[in-house]
């Protein structure tokens, strides 16, 4: 029997993912990593990681004895601390926008998590992440399509995994949407078939990131980000920031400066620890750079190429031409112009006949 080993969290996803696997004739076994919770201090009581709480856990154990699967639970505080945590507290202190769930994908999930699966003789890792994954005819490469819901597709998190990666794994939720995962979790008598599912960062209480940066800084002895001007196009300062983790780009409330104009930020430059606002058609863009790009082919493409790019996880593809750099970089040229395109976002790159294929994709640079 083939062994498949799901990432649970004790939400209604990875238990109807188990439930569908397990009905499907594999072997399956449950794992929760335990990921790096907030400590308490002398403010109050540390901040439970949402991803296992308590509550999870308990969720997650519950499914797993109803299903009748073993049920694991691997720490991995630290390296999720050191690839995450601090990296999303000092990518905001560069005055970039990180997305952490991308990065624990490739380094936590698809990667140490991975590796405890295969150590367990499993043959696949499963998640119930709403994407599709199969067989290009043509090329015998594993490949890595949209979900069929649109309103839940998370390929945008997930297009950082390579062929390895994909060959491993199961995606039981791809062909479905929200309301019917949440059917098959009540038909099955599944005790989270109503439980919420949260939105937020699952290491930052109440998603109050420049809380969570002080508190940080402060439990670390980080440096704390420093105040700074906020100047216009022109170098003419208007006023004074708090610290370039305060803002994000496109932000027009909470600037404390007063002009004729609606202004937004423009731009977080770390050089000169500055803010640099405008108006908001200033915030246009057609052509940008991405660093560290992937492929899910393995191998990044020899000429440029068509592509429809999604530069936000939510954000509406557009049409796109793209043209590989040298160093892992790559410029992308749009066919529209954008607002708020981010530095430390990801620019994700779609092909295929419909738009569906993960190509690959990059991080925005400044």
């Amino acid at each position: 029997m083939t062994r498949v080993v799901v990432g649970m969290s004790g939400g209604v996803d990875s238990s109807v993912a188990a439930a569908l696997l397990q009905e499907q004739g594999y072997d399956v076994v449950g794992i929760m990593l335990r990921l790096w919770s907030e400590p308490g201090s002398e403010e109050g009581d540390g901040v439970e990681n949402k991803c296992c709480s308590l509550e999870s856990q308990s969720d997650a154990r519950r499914v797993a004895a109803q299903l009748g699967i073993p049920f694991y639970i691997v720490n991995v505080e630290q390296p999720f601390q050191e690839q995450i945590v601090d990296y999303f507290y000092d990518e905001y202190a560069a005055g970039r926008t990180p997305n952490p769930c991308l990065r624990c994908n490739r380094f936590i999930r698809f990667t140490l998590l991975l590796e405890r699966a295969l150590a367990l003789g499993a043959d696949y890792l499963a998640t119930g992440h709403y994407v599709r994954v199969d067989n290009d005819l043509a090329t015998g490469l594993r490949r890595l399509r949209k979900g069929a819901s649109d309103e839940k597709d998370q390929s945008y998190v997930l297009h950082v995994l390579s062929q390895q990666q994909l060959r491993h794994a199961l995606f039981p939720l791809g062909e479905y949407t929200k309301p019917q995962v949440r059917a098959m979790a009540a038909e099955r008598g599944l005790p989270v078939a109503t439980k919420a599912e949260s939105q937020e960062i699952c290491f930052v209480a109440a998603n109050d990131y420049r809380g969570f940066m002080r508190r940080y800084a402060e439990s670390t002895g980080r440096a704390l980000p420093q105040a700074g001007p906020i100047v216009d196009e022109t170098g003419k300062q208007l006023g004074e920031h708090a610290g370039l983790a305060h803002y994000t780009i496109g932000q027009r409330k909470g600037l404390g400066v007063s002009t004729r104009e609606p202004l937004h930020v423009l731009k977080l430059d770390a050089g000169r620890n500055a803010v640099v606002v405008g108006p908001a058609r200033a915030l246009e863009r057609e052509t940008f750079t991405v660093k560290g790009t992937t492929y899910t082919a393995g191998a990044a493409p020899v000429a440029p190429f068509d592509a429809e790019v999604k530069v936000r996880y939510k954000a509406q593809p557009v049409a796109a031409h793209v043209t590989p750099l040298p160093e892992g970089r790559a410029e992308v040229r749009l066919a529209q112009p954008l607002r708020a395109i981010t530095p430390g976002q990801a620019a994700v790159f779609y092909g295929g006949a419909a738009g569906e294929v993960v190509l690959g994709g990059g991080l925005i640079e400044e």
